[in-house]
This record gives C-alpha cells, structure tokens and sequence, in this order.
C-alpha cells in the first residue's frame, strides 16, 4: 500500500472544509466537538498475510479546526508491537445527513517493533479509511482499513495494514 489513504484523508477533508466550512468563513476555526474514547480489535496484515491481532485505544478531543480533529491514538498486538501517534480525523457528518458515515484519518507516530516485523525505523504515518453507524446516543460503531508505513524517510518501507472493529462513545 502506498500513501493513498493518507490522500483519500486529504481529499475529503480538504473538500469538505471548502464546500462547507469555508463558505461560513470558518476554514479553520475552533469550535465544540464531541469528545470520544474509542475501542478498537483487528488483524494486522504484513505482506497481505495475516500477521497478529492488535487492539487499540483512541480519544478524540473535545474541538474541531474547521473539518479536523485533533485525535490521539495507541496499539499493542499480540507481539508486543507498539504504535503511539497523534493527528487528525475527518468525518462526513457535514457531508451526509443519517446515521451512516465515512471517516478518514492521518497520524504521525512512534513504532516499537517488539517480535513483529522490521518496519524501517520507528516514525511511522498512520492513515485510515472507514465506514460506520452513528448510534442515537452518540456513540459510533465502524469497519476500518488502515495502513502504517514510514512514508519513505528509511530506505526499508514494507508498510502494515489493519482490519477492524472500532467502537467510540462520548463522554463529557
């Protein structure tokens, strides 16, 4: 997988943000969102082959810079391997109306190989692409794709990918 989640994450936020927020002349402006704590189980692909099973915990915070938020982020699979990385998150709630959503994503962070596999160094860019329910109570259920590489600043780039389940809840 090359980088083209993290253009699919530029693409929709960067749209959404000129057909929406910057018709109001908030491109960039802060304002309220809702704050979640987010619990995630999947597969991590290596090579398209079924590496080991991850699970990761994420918090967005409680604002928005025009379409973005400001989200941080942790994982651990079963072989000790560690992402940690912050960045921003993008939703099609201003986009599309119902419970349905998409949301794309890119964050930087730190990578800590443990037994899994030779990543090429420990910077490693964090993309996703997902498709989700939005509960009544706020609290969202989503199928994502994601994809982890060090965007090319190591000669060894082989990149990793996960399958999930994510579920997020607001809290106040």
């Amino acid at each position: 997988m090359d980088g083209s989640l993290a253009l699919i994450f530029l693409i929709t936020s960067l749209t959404d943000m000129g057909l929406n927020d910057c018709k109001t002349g908030r491109c960039l402006q802060e304002y309220d969102a809702s704050a979640r704590i987010s619990l995630q189980g999947g597969q991590v692909l290596f090579q398209e082959e079924q590496q080991s099973e991850e699970v990761y915990f994420g918090y967005d915070l409680p604002r928005q810079f025009g379409p973005f938020q400001p989200t941080i982020g942790a994982s651990l699979t079963d072989e000790n391997g560690l992402w940690v990385g912050a960045g921003f998150k993008w939703t099609s709630q201003d986009m599309i109306a119902g419970p349905l959503f998409l949301e794309t994503s890119l964050m930087p962070g730190l990578y800590s190989r443990g037994n899994g596999p030779d990543l090429g160094g420990s910077l490693h860019f964090r993309s996703a692409l997902g498709l989700g329910y939005r509960f009544d109570n706020g609290g969202t259920l989503a199928l994502l794709y994601d994809h982890r590489s060090n965007g090319d600043t190591q000669n060894l780039n082989p990149g990793l990918e996960t399958i999930a389940i994510r579920y997020a809840f607001v809290i106040e």
